[in-house]
């Protein structure tokens, strides 16, 4: 895809996962916040515009290494959201908690920023669960019975939310509240560094965030830059049909 300043962050990672290290690498967030131009984002990090699009631009040389997913439907790409990365986050949670208590135990005391951080994931977990929940009884069955009423071409039952926008709204600013606080867990952690005098497992405990945060983004990625955005045409779709 070409890229201009005008493109915005989640058009340019759903063209092209690589660019996502990139937009990491520069403090960039494309996924709570992948409606902002290249500009816009660019202004409000006071980074060099140039820059930024040189190395988007090395890095949608490379084989994107991720699926298509914007070739996918809407209902195939909530399954694989929902099988894929809301399974992540119910077997990893509990995982990293336990680590963390343990990692808490024997270096709290020195490192204090392990408790907060501790805090704020078990805060993070907590919601999550929640916040899958009403995905999987609520938006995703909406999604699937649009595209469902869509091909079928026939009339679906009156949506009990009004618009898919309304759920919409609620799931994105979740999201926003998730990446301000993995945000805090890495600015905390010295963005998941462990300390000289860390053990194996305080080592492995950053790693594990540090990977359950990639997994965050690329799941909110999935969400707000392209099954969002598919539920929203679809809706106008069916609306134009009628």
């Amino acid at each position: 895809m070409t890229i201009s300043p005008q493109t915005t962050l989640g058009d340019i990672v759903a063209g092209n996962y690589q660019t996502a290290a990139v937009f990491d690498t520069y403090g960039i967030d494309f996924c709570c916040k992948g409606n902002r131009t290249l500009e816009e984002a660019c202004k409000e990090s006071d980074i060099a515009i140039d820059n930024l699009m040189a190395s988007l631009e090395i890095a949608t040389t490379i084989q994107p290494n991720h699926e298509a997913y914007p070739s996918w439907s809407p209902e195939t790409l909530a399954e694989h959201i929902q099988s894929t990365h809301h399974g992540y986050i119910n077997r990893q949670s509990p995982v990293i908690i336990a680590y963390l208590n343990k990692i808490c135990s024997v270096h709290g005391e020195r490192h204090p920023e392990l408790l907060t951080i501790r805090t704020l994931f078990m805060e993070a977990a907590a919601e999550l669960s929640e916040h899958m929940q009403k995905e999987e009884a609520i938006l995703f069955p909406a999604i699937k019975q649009m595209s469902q009423q869509l091909k079928q071409k026939t009339a679906g039952a009156r949506m009990p939310f009004g618009t898919i926008q309304h759920p919409i709204n609620m799931m994105m600013h979740e999201h926003d509240t998730e990446g301000d606080r993995f945000r805090e867990i890495a600015r905390l952690s010295d963005q998941y560094t462990a300390p000289a005098d860390a053990c194996t497992t305080y080592k492995l405990t950053m790693e594990l965030l540090h990977q359950f945060e990639q997994d965050l983004h690329l799941h909110i990625h999935l969400e707000n830059n392209i099954l969002f955005r598919k539920a929203i045409d679809l809706e106008a779709q069916i609306s134009a049909s009628n």
